[in-house]
């Protein structure tokens, strides 16, 4: 019997357009023949459909009526068995639209790729590939995923986290930003992705602007110091706490200073007639990157060590800046559930992404066989002899 392993994908997020067209690649180079693959659409305020269509990219370029064409599910839990359920419900006939035995999120973004989804798939007691709670949590957070790595020894920037209580008093805050950094800077949401909300300021005007931009999508931002010869390097890393290993390194090309959201998205896409945005693939890119063999080799290392650290798990993307003034390199962020799951980088090692697939879903099913081995709960008789001072209850 097949596997049924659930993809989803959208989401509330500002990253959502990005997760259908990742997942939509993945489900293409998913092995059909040994698993039922269901492609579930999460909208932008988090109802879940499925149906014929929502696996097909094509079908998203009018979104309302793909769901009038849909049928919306809730999840269920009955026993051991977890099902997607018809919704609402008919009063008769089967309301079982499938039956689902692992979680596959191809998610980014706040409101999903931070936990909160694999939080309440695990509730239900699915398998979900990819990284735990923690190890989501941590890595969307980029104050804590700094401080985690800055005190394992993993070279990363100087920052501030400021909050929307701070920018009450906008004048203040920017003294504050002044006092600890010299222009320019960085300024960037707290928990976001692809490169959305991100400015760099050289002035105080445009550390105004950067600011206001930055508060818009986060209650935290980041200010960090920019580097002025910057070189950005990428590398994936596929495995878990019992180890893992790198991929080839990609130098990004974008047209600005930073790479935005349309670098990485829209920048390569030709419209419809092609199929529009390839998600990360469409991004200019040096692959392999160019830098010597022993500041490849420090990368790899540096996102290997990065993502035990950090307890990660599956495939995440790891992106580092190269300071070409002094040759510091640092680590800028992890991706834990990266744009295209990052498979373009394994190919020149020879994993073309079927494989890929495949070890996530493998390590996925070696987690689970060890999570059946942990005792999560077990029978007391504390309740028994419980009195919390009659019927009315206590009054402190």
């Amino acid at each position: 019997m097949k596997l049924k392993i659930a993809v989803l994908f959208g989401g509330k997020s500002t990253e959502h357009e990005i997760s259908i067209i990742s997942a939509i690649q993945a489900i293409r180079s998913m092995d059909q023949e040994k698993y039922e693959i269901i492609p579930v659409y999460m909208t932008k305020n988090n109802d879940y459909y499925v149906g014929e269509d929502i696996g097909r990219i094509e079908a998203y370029r009018n979104i309302p009526e793909l769901l009038k064409n849909s049928i919306q599910v809730v999840w269920i839990k009955d026993g051991d068995k977890v099902s997607l359920m018809r919704y609402p419900m008919k009063k008769f006939g089967n309301n079982v639209m499938h039956e689902v035995d692992m979680a596959f999120p191809i998610v980014h973004g706040t409101n999903v790729e931070d936990g909160t989804l694999t939080g309440f798939l695990a509730t239900l007691g699915l398998p979900v590939v990819g990284c735990d709670v923690l190890s989501s949590a941590v890595g969307m957070n980029k104050y804590v995923m700094k401080t985690v790595l800055k005190d394992n020894g993993i070279s990363v920037l100087d920052c501030k986290c400021y909050t929307w209580k701070d920018y009450e008093d906008a004048k203040e805050l920017i003294a504050k930003v002044e006092a600890a950094f010299s222009y320019p800077v960085i300024v960037k949401p707290l928990n976001l992705g692809s490169s959305i909300g991100i400015k760099k300021a050289s002035d105080r005007d445009q550390l105004t602007e950067a600011l206001d931009l930055a508060f818009e999508f986060s209650r935290k931002v980041l200010v960090e110091p920019a580097i002025s010869a910057l070189k950005e390097i990428n590398c994936a890393v596929l495995g878990d706490y019992e180890g893992a290993q790198a991929s080839e390194c990609e130098e990004p090309v974008n047209a600005d200073e930073i790479l935005s959201y349309e670098d990485k998205y829209i920048g390569g896409a030709k419209g419809p007639k092609n199929g529009g945005s390839k998600g990360m693939t469409s991004l200019k890119r040096k692959l392999p990157a160019e830098i010597s063999a022993e500041v490849r080799e420090q990368i790899r290392q540096m996102a290997v060590d990065a993502f035990m650290c950090l307890g990660c798990s599956g495939v995440a993307r790891i992106d580092f800046m190269i300071d070409e003034a002094t040759g510091k390199v640092y680590l800028n962020e992890i991706n834990t559930i990266p744009g295209s799951l990052a498979f373009y980088l394994w190919e020149p090692l020879g994993m073309k992404y079927p494989q890929l697939l495949e070890n996530l879903i493998q390590l996925t099913r070696k987690a689970d066989r060890e999570n059946h081995k942990v005792v999560y709960s077990f029978d007391t008789n504390v309740l028994a002899g419980v009195s919390l001072g009659g019927a009315k209850g206590s009054k402190c």
